[in-house]
């Protein structure tokens, strides 16, 4: 199997993990990045307040995203960006749970995306006296880029597990995982609900 996935990166509005109001898409295949997307997203309401906190960090404004799709308008689009890939994300928990709970508070199915974190794949590549995503790209050879822009965070995040599979002689997401010792995550299986006698 050739070296396919997609990246991606999300910044959101607050601390809630449903607040998206940007996402970047890099798709991946045979190792070389052959498409990229990104977008501003207007956050599900009642998780679409702009906390300070988060406007110093990716300097996304309400007034930025007034125009913009909302959640469940954007949400096809990304699916078919997405397609079945493995999704690679820096710190993939917090981008996995970013979908998920955006498309609860919409009512919206999340499909059941695999994901593999470059956060574990730098770690487990490189000697740093840190991890962060501009110190990982860099020895990556991705340097000098955006830095929460979510599109040139995505770009960062597929240069790492590019450079990772390529350092491992690995064929494809998979074998990297393999390789390194860490595991690729499968989505959660809902547990059926019982009935109450």
């Amino acid at each position: 199997m050739p070296l396919d996935f997609t990246a991606i990166d999300f910044e959101t509005a607050n601390s809630s993990p449903a607040s998206a109001c940007s996402v970047g898409l890099v798709r991946v295949r045979d190792g070389h990045v052959v498409a990229t997307a990104g977008w501003l997203i207007q956050p599900p309401a009642g998780h679409d307040e702009f906390q300070e906190w988060n406007v110093r960090i990716h300097g996304i404004r309400a007034e930025d995203v007034r125009g913009a799709a909302t959640w469940r308008e954007q949400f096809d689009r990304l699916c078919s960006f997405a397609g079945t890939d493995v999704l690679v994300a820096h710190n993939a928990g917090f981008d996995l749970s970013v979908l998920r709970r955006a498309s609860q508070a919409t009512a919206l199915d999340c499909p059941p995306y695999r994901s593999l974190c470059s956060l574990q794949v730098a770690r487990k590549t490189y000697e740093l006296d840190s991890y962060r995503l501009p110190k990982a790209a860099a020895a990556a050879g991705f340097a000098e880029f955006a830095h929460h822009d979510a599109l040139a965070d995505a770009r960062a995040c597929a240069q790492i597990v590019i450079d990772a599979a390529r350092r491992a002689g690995a064929c494809d997401v998979h074998e990297l995982a393999q390789i390194l010792g860490i595991r690729i995550s499968e989505p959660a299986v809902a547990a059926p609900e019982r009935a109450v006698a």
